[in-house]
């Protein structure tokens, strides 16, 4: 019930903005008021689960399962794990906060409200599903909307059009689905064929149910050779590097809300289905082809932090650090170990609260000044004390300071890769943990480099006069999303234990987990 209840309370939520009006600054009011509340039932609802999940229990746990399309196995099949529910609770607060955020849009209100919440009901689709025709429904759900919200609400990037932003991006995360797509298939029909020769299933029976095409027994040729299909395909959305360049533009363009789910949760849905796809049902192919992983993973952490450096405009500073921060997600999942693993999903969870924060802030100061650009700003702190001091938050966070959950999990990490080994495939070598592991630390000065200098040169310093008349955000309903943001950041950094047992539980269930030994151990 609950797993129906988050998925869909968005989804009611944008059925009934479809009648209602829009026709003065009432109904806008009253359209902003339906959305959050249907993403607030989600909020709710997400933790409820979260509290009530049983660590050791069944491991998949709120399970929904209805009958479909029987004669292709499709079915309605819904459940949480540990690593779902963290993917969960994290989409719910960042729409939650967006809705507020979202009280910036002035124009065509109702129209942007139905595309957010189909959006985030895609989203959470991806993450509830158990079946792998419903896993690729939503997860196609959940992109499509990004193109109009971009087109539609956004802004120029630099010297990028909206237009041309929002066609790369669909165009990467199409051709990266596509990709996908060929992938599931695959495993489809080979699942099916397994299930059917261990009496699973009856002749000629098929089935999408991801339990059971994780339980079949696939040749160790059809895992190596189809891993890299499933993964390319969902490494577009991570991104990995060199598949990357879509998002710092699409970061840019987006308006505030959008970015906030653009890099606070679209972009964990690539990393997601690599554990729950690639891992789960592919565990050979995940351990002969993670060590490679683990190679270009550095050039995500080192390139995006220096490119990041070089910039001057707030949102690409903070998506192309998005960019270098989803490597040590990566790499965090070619340790293909406990620690590793379950630090990168919990890096996902925590590096989506503070890039959320982060582009809502900037949002905030944006649609005053209308402008990003570092060296136009300066001083702002004066008059956005408030807003300013959220955003030196948000900086020390994502720059690694302790007391804050990017620390804990990014702590996680560097230890598991530290501890790993990465052969990489037909070559015979074996990269040494230290290796990558040296790369991501030398990521976190960086990015502690590129963060700081942009709290100094935009928020400190001598005043612009042109902000004199900056109004910082002093109502309740302006701060309530960024406070509550910042909670979740400190109340997980300093009490990590109260979401990495649930992620833990999760990981320790997948299929590839248990051979690393010393890891299993633990």
């Amino acid at each position: 019930m609950l797993s129906l209840i988050v998925l869909l309370a968005p989804a009611v939520g944008c059925f009934l903005l479809f009648f209602m009006k829009e026709r003065d600054d009432a109904d806008r009011e009253r359209i902003r008021g339906a959305a959050t509340l249907s993403v607030t039932a989600s909020l709710l609802a997400s933790f409820w689960m979260w509290l009530a999940y049983d660590t050791g229990g069944e491991r998949y746990q709120n399970v929904v399962d209805v009958s479909w399309a029987p004669s292709l196995g499709i079915g309605f099949r819904l459940g949480t794990d540990g690593i779902s529910i963290a993917m969960v609770v994290l989409t719910s607060v960042v729409i939650w906060a967006g809705c507020y955020v979202s009280r910036s849009i002035k124009d065509r209100v109702k129209e942007h409200y139905i595309l957010l919440l189909a959006l985030v009901t895609g989203v959470f689709g991806v993450f509830l599903s158990l079946d792998l025709f419903f896993f690729y429904f939503f997860y196609e759900m959940a992109v499509i909307p990004m193109y109009l919200l971009i087109g539609v609400w956004g802004s120029r990037a630099a010297q990028y059009s909206k237009e041309y932003a929002t066609m790369k991006l669909t165009l990467y995360l199409t051709t990266g689905a596509v990709f996908a797509l060929v992938g599931l298939l695959a495993v489809y029909f080979q699942g099916s064929e397994a299930l059917q020769a261990a009496g699973r299933l009856q002749p000629g029976e098929r089935t999408f149910d991801i339990r059971l095409l994780g339980e079949a027994v696939y040749s160790a040729g059809f895992q190596k050779a189809w891993f890299p299909v499933v993964f390319l395909g969902f490494a577009c959305i991570v991104p990995m590097w060199p598949l990357h360049s879509w998002s710092p533009i699409g970061h840019a363009a987006a308006p505030s809300s959008v970015s906030m789910l653009h890099a606070g949760v679209l972009m964990k849905l690539g990393a997601y289905g690599i554990l729950r796809l690639g891992f789960d049902v592919l565990p050979l192919g995940a351990q002969h082809w993670m060590g490679w992983v683990a190679v270009l993973c550095c050039m995500n952490i080192l390139y995006g932090g220096l490119v990041a450096m070089a910039q001057r405009d707030m949102k690409f500073i903070i998506g192309f650090s998005s960019s270098s921060h989803m490597g040590y997600v990566l790499l965090g999942l070619s340790t293909v170990g406990v620690m590793g693993v379950s630090g990168a999903v919990f890096l996902m969870f925590a590096h989506g609260i503070m890039t959320a924060l982060a582009f809502g802030l900037i949002g905030w100061f944006y649609d005053q000044t209308h402008t990003r650009v570092v060296d136009d700003l300066g001083g702002m702190i004066r008059q956005m004390p408030f807003v300013g001091t959220c955003f030196v938050i948000m900086a020390m966070a994502s720059a690694g300071l302790p007391g804050f959950a990017n620390f804990a999990s990014e702590l996680l990490v560097i230890v598991g890769a530290w501890k790993s080994s990465f052969p990489l495939a037909g070559t015979g070598l074996s990269v040494p943990g230290w290796i990558p592991t040296i790369a991501a630390i030398w990521g976190i000065v960086i990015s502690a480099t590129y963060l700081l200098r942009a709290v100094r040169d935009a928020w400190f310093g001598p005043s612009n006069p042109r902000w004199e008349g900056l109004e910082d955000a002093r109502a309740f309903r302006h701060r309530l999303p960024f406070v509550g943001l910042i909670l979740v950041l400190t109340l997980t950094g300093c009490f990590p234990r109260t979401i990495v047992d649930t992620i833990k539980d999760g990981v320790k269930r997948l299929r590839p987990i248990p051979s690393a030994p010393e890891e299993a151990q633990r």
